[in-house]
């Protein structure tokens, strides 16, 4: 799953959780993705080598390999976001640390906040959402359905363990 409950400090009446889009092409991918595409690419130019052809393909194999570099690092900078859902006793907060543009941060406290699923109407299906201090926002917007359901017991436990009522 892309998140994770970080294990709480010894004596301390906190919950921790950080959510993170799905990388289906890890770095070491990325690099073998790349090479073999590039080798892929260079087969039908090896029968010009030495040739003046050669030099009229090189320009389009380069915009060719820019564009992949480009729309691949572009992927990863975009999946640089982490949510971070702190939950204490006196607050809750999440902030979303966006990988372009400024971080967002919302607190309510934790007595009032409704964790709610709203299985139809939302901007995806099972759209997640934290309810308090008269605003809601949306948790875990990169994760799948599946995911966003078993997220909601687990999120519902961590408030009421936090208020003394799990």
């Amino acid at each position: 799953m892309p998140y994770e409950w970080l294990p709480p400090t010894q004596g301390a009446a906190i919950q921790e959780l950080h959510l993170w889009p799905y990388r289906s092409l890890p770095k070491r991918g990325f690099v073998w993705f790349f090479g073999g595409t590039a080798a892929l690419i260079s087969v039908p130019l090896w029968p010009l080598l030495g040739t003046w052809l050669l030099w009229g393909m090189l320009p389009f194999i380069g915009i060719a390999l820019s564009g992949l570099w480009w729309g691949l690092s572009r992927s990863y900078r975009d999946g640089d976001l982490i949510e971070r859902l702190v939950v204490t006793s006196e607050m809750a907060t999440l902030t979303r640390h966006n990988s372009r543009g400024p971080d967002q941060t919302w607190s309510a406290n934790p007595y009032w906040v409704k964790v709610i699923l709203h299985p139809t109407g939302g901007a995806v299906p099972d759209y997640l959402t934290l309810k308090g201090d008269g605003r809601e926002v949306e948790i875990g917007a990169f994760l799948s359905a599946e995911e966003r359901r078993s997220l909601l017991p687990e999120l519902r436990e961590a408030f009421a363990v936090i208020l003394g009522t799990g």
